[in-house]
C-alpha cells in the first residue's frame, strides 16, 4: 500500500504577488489524513477564509488559476504551488496565504519544491487515493484541446505553437516517475510577450511581473539576461501548469494527459468533463503494484523523457 503524505513541519516564505505587486507571506502546514489541500486567507477579517481545493473551487482561469469560495473569497496563482505539491507527492496540507495570491517567487515550482524539501515529508497511516480514468475524456476550443486517456501511471504529452520565433513549435512527452518533476519540470518559468506585459501594466495588472519571475519575449529575443534554463523551457512550463491544474482534482490521476495549446481554462474544463459522468472514473487505493504518479515505485521501469520539435 502506498500511503498518504504530508509535511513534517511548517515552513514559510515571503514573495511578491504577480498581479498585485504586493509582498505576500505564505506558510505551508502539515494536515491530517484525508484533509486534502486547503488554502486559508490570513489577511481577511474574522480569521480568514478556507478554500478546499477541488475542480469546483476554481473561480477564474484568466492569466492564472484562481480558486475561491461561493461568497467571493479568492486566492490566485495557485498552479505552480499545486504542481510542486503534486511533484512531491503531498496529499494533505494547509496553506496560509497573507494576501490575494500565492507569491510568484521566480515564476517556476522550484522554490516551492525547495520549501517542501526543507520542511520534510512524512507518511501517514492511510492509503493514498487516486483518480483512475476509465474512459477517454476530451474538451476542445478552436485549435486547442485537452484529453485524458486511461493509464496505470500519470504521463503527459504537450504541444505548443506560437508565432514568435523565440518560442515557435515545441512538444514534449514525459512520465512523472521518481525525480522527473524535480529534474525536468520544476525550474521551468512562466513566460509572456513584451507587448502583452505592457498591456497588462496599462490595465493595472501584472504589477509584480519582472524579469526576476518570468521569461519575457520581445520580437524574436528572450530579454532575460541569463537566457533560458532549458532549450524548450516554454513547453516544459506549460506541462508544469497542467500538472498543477490537474492536481486541483483533489488526488493524483492515473491517466495520460494530452494537451494541444491548452491552458488553465481548458484544463479545468477537462476536469469538469471528467467528473460530469461517474462512468468516466473511479477512486482507488494506490497499491504497491500501481505506479505512484509523483515519486514512482522502483519495481517499475523508469519512463523516458523526450523532447522534439512539433513539426
Amino acid at each position: 500500500m502506498i500511503k498518504q503524505q504530508t509535511l513534517k513541519s511548517a515552513i514559510s516564505c515571503t514573495g511578491i504577488g504577480l498581479h498585485s505587486g504586493e509582498k505576500v507571506t505564505m506558510t505551508l502546514h502539515p494536515a491530517d489524513v484525508d484533509a486534502g489541500i486547503t488554502f486559508r486567507r490570513t489577511d481577511l477579517a474574522g480569521g480568514g477564509a478556507e478554500i478546499s481545493v477541488g475542480h469546483n473551487s476554481v473561480r477564474d482561469t484568466r492569466l492564472c488559476t484562481t480558486i475561491g469560495t461561493d461568497d467571493g473569497k479568492l486566492i490566485g496563482t495557485v498552479e505552480h504551488l499545486m504542481a510542486a505539491l503534486a511533484g512531491a507527492g503531498i496529499d494533505n496540507a494547509m496553506i496560509e496565504v497573507g494576501g490575494p495570491e500565492v507569491p510568484i517567487m521566480d515564476g517556476s515550482s522550484a522554490p516551492f519544491l525547495f520549501l517542501i524539501d526543507c520542511a520534510g515529508v512524512v507518511e501517514q497511516e492511510a492509503a493514498r487515493k487516486a483518480i483512475r480514468v476509465l474512459k477517454p475524456v476530451t474538451v476542445s476550443e478552436g485549435d486547442k484541446s485537452a484529453t485524458l486517456l486511461p493509464s496505470d501511471s500519470f504521463s503527459l504529452d504537450f504541444e505548443i505553437d506560437f508565432a514568435s520565433p523565440a518560442v515557435a513549435s515545441q512538444s514534449m512527452s514525459i512520465g512523472l516517475t521518481d525525480g522527473v518533476f524535480k529534474n525536468e519540470l520544476a525550474r521551468a518559468r512562466t513566460f509572456g510577450f513584451m507587448h502583452e506585459v505592457e498591456a497588462l501594466w496599462a490595465a493595472g495588472l501584472a504589477k509584480g511581473g519582472s524579469l526576476d519571475n518570468a521569461i519575457v519575449i520581445s520580437g524574436d529575443k528572450v530579454m532575460n539576461e541569463d537566457g533560458l534554463r532549458y532549450e524548450d523551457e516554454f513547453v516544459r512550463h506549460k506541462i508544469l501548469d497542467a500538472v498543477g491544474d490537474l492536481y486541483i482534482a483533489g488526488a493524483p490521476l492515473l491517466a495520460h494527459y494530452d494537451g494541444v495549446r491548452s491552458g488553465h481554462a481548458l484544463n479545468n474544463l477537462l476536469l469538469h468533463e471528467l467528473f460530469s459522468d461517474p462512468a468516466n472514473y473511479e477512486i482507488v487505493d494506490m497499491e504497491d503494484e500501481v505506479l505512484h504518479p509523483a515519486i514512482g515505485v522502483s519495481s517499475w521501469p523508469k519512463q523516458t523523457v523526450a523532447a522534439s520539435p512539433a513539426h
